[in-house]
């Protein structure tokens, strides 16, 4: 069965660095676009980043632009959040999203904490 175990948040003061991993199974994940989505406090979830199958092209939310980078690794089954200059609106709990024909999977979460 399809599984996405997410692992890296964390607590990180504002400016600070972090990588989040989604490690997938139960499926071909090279033939597979992945996701990042977030959701903070009382807000909707919403999507963060995407990256193609084979990582050639990759989409972000226009508040973590050049910020935030999403990479995948197909050897692995993983793919990655780097976050970068992290501010305190990054605070969210963070998943790791698949679109597999008619269902939708969703990791665990880990949480991610920007405060000083």
């Amino acid at each position: 069965q399809v599984q996405l175990v997410e692992s890296g948040g964390g607590l990180v003061q504002p400016g600070g660095s972090l990588r989040l991993s989604c490690a997938a199974s139960g499926f071909s994940f090279g033939n597979y676009p992945m996701s990042w989505y977030r959701q903070a406090p009382e807000k909707e979830r919403e999507l963060v980043a995407y990256i193609t199958s084979g990582g050639t092209r990759t989409n972000y939310v226009d508040s973590v632009k050049g910020r935030f980078t999403i990479s995948r690794d197909n050897v692995k089954n993983t793919v990655y959040l780097q976050m970068n200059s992290l501010k305190p609106d990054d605070t969210a709990v963070y998943y790791c999203y698949l679109k597999l024909g008619l269902n939708s999977y969703w990791g665990q979460g880990t949480q991610v904490t920007v405060s000083s």
